[in-house]
């Protein structure tokens, strides 16, 4: 007898095609809608956002991003709002991230 490691029984994914199309729609369940920000939330935010650059604390940061708010630690670099961006570098990884303001959902100071 052959001693197969981690591999792990998958009784539904006989067939690429099946296990595919059973992903497409356990994602899709999970999906969420973008949440819809008052003007005060998104005017604390930026403050939030201005007071993090100019004090390089790190934040908390929650995003939307394919039907998913994502919440991740790192520090903001730069913010220009005017073209409706922002830099972010996580905390874990340490990689520059670009992404809009719009999909923003919360920013937190540590």
């Amino acid at each position: 007898m052959e001693y197969r490691g981690m591999k792990k029984w998958r009784p539904f994914a006989t067939l690429p095609e099946q296990y595919i199309g059973l992903q497409e729609i356990i994602d899709r369940q999970v999906e969420v809608t973008q949440p819809v920000l008052t003007e005060e939330q998104i005017e604390q935010m930026n403050f939030t956002l201005i007071e993090a650059l100019h004090t390089n604390k790190q934040v908390y940061l929650t995003y939307y991003e394919r039907g998913q708010c994502i919440t991740e630690t790192g520090f903001i670099r730069f913010v220009d709002s005017l073209r409706n961006r922002f830099i972010f570098i996580d905390e874990v990884f340490e990689l520059k991230n670009k992404m809009r303001l719009s999909e923003l959902v919360d920013v937190r100071i540590v």
